[in-house]
């Protein structure tokens, strides 16, 4: 029964979000809602110039109706949790806020023509106003644990400590994948990996509500695939990557689990780790450098590698973090 909703799940935020494609990027392309290519990128992407962005709303809608729709089979096959309402819909909430200041950033920048968006301290102010509100509900559903489970090492009990702990992990890893969109479908794919990795998850700990958000996320990665794979016709912009974000660490929290962050997704901590050595780097250096260029990606893009080849080792490198998440979780 779980396998069916699942599976329902999935196919319905697949179906919706490819779909969505037809009208919705022409529509950008009316509204020439077109991406900006900066210089300080690798000068081939110039190419993209104007490309429809924002298409993140396509998987944003998708996913979100396969969710609901997810939680209706739940509740048909009466296999919904008591008291599953404020813990399942927060993720969700948590998801669609983190979009909502994406689409604004987009907004500001396509819109408005100002390429920079938000303010750095803009942006993460709003973020940091979601995790906590994100957290709060979490604690509202009777999830007031502090201890944090260390992958195959045991576990270790923050106190009060964990809040903060907890709000600096949400905030960088949806940082994280917002950085992890860089070139066309590397963002959709590593996703579409890192979700399936926690359906199975989710099997495993009979967290059917769990598992009803990994497969929507799975459908909705996949359905964009389809116009983002190279070469890209739409790009999800920093509404898309933030809501992703999102569901991204949602996941990681629903199963009680936050660190399997650094083991599924750990080519999104790569990649703003990157970032940060670089500038690091460059600024105790006075202007050497570790990489090419950073977000990582870029490093290989600029060493040779095709963006298809970037796409799909960082995929497959993101597979074999979700087997380790899967191995860490059988050996809690």
């Amino acid at each position: 029964m779980n396998t069916t909703v699942l599976l329902v799940t999935l196919l319905l935020s697949f179906g919706i979000t490819a779909l969505l494609g037809f009208p919705l990027i022409p529509y950008l392309r009316r509204l020439k809602f077109g991406q900006t290519i900066l210089d300080i990128g690798p000068s081939w992407h110039k190419k993209k110039q104007g490309t429809p962005t924002m298409g993140g709303i396509m998987f944003v809608i998708g996913a979100t109706i396969a969710i609901a729709g997810g939680y209706c089979l739940l509740v048909f096959y009466q296999a919904a949790p008591q008291g599953l309402g404020t813990r399942f819909f927060g993720g969700i909430v948590m998801a669609l806020a983190f979009g909502a200041v994406g689409f604004l950033d987009d907004y500001i920048k396509v819109v408005k023509k100002q390429n920079l968006g938000l303010t750095a301290r803009q942006k993460y102010l709003f973020q940091l106003i979601i995790a906590v509100f994100y957290l709060t509900m979490l604690y509202l559903s009777g999830d007031t644990s502090t201890i944090v489970r260390i992958p195959f090492l045991g576990q270790l009990d923050l106190g009060l400590l964990y809040y903060p702990f907890a709000v600096i992990v949400i905030t960088g890893f949806v940082n994280a994948v917002n950085l992890t969109d860089g070139i066309d479908g590397l963002a959709s794919s590593v996703t579409f990996m890192y979700a399936l990795c926690f359906i199975v998850i989710s099997g495993m700990l009979a967290q059917a509500y769990t598992g009803v958000i990994a497969a929507a996320l799975a459908g909705g990665t996949l359905g964009f695939l389809v116009w983002n794979f190279y070469p890209a016709k739409v790009f999800m912009g920093d509404t898309g990557s933030l809501f992703l974000g999102g569901l991204v660490v949602a996941l990681a929290f629903d199963v009680g689990f936050p660190l399997l962050l650094a083991l599924a997704g750990m080519i999104y901590w790569c990649e703003a780790f990157s970032v940060m050595l670089q500038v690091g780097y460059f600024k105790l250096t006075h202007g050497k450098r570790i990489f090419k260029m950073s977000p990582i990606h870029h490093h290989f893009e600029l060493s040779g590698w095709s963006e298809v080849k970037i796409v799909t080792v960082f995929s497959l490198i993101t597979l074999v973090g979700g087997v380790l998440s899967i191995l860490a979780v059988l050996a809690m």
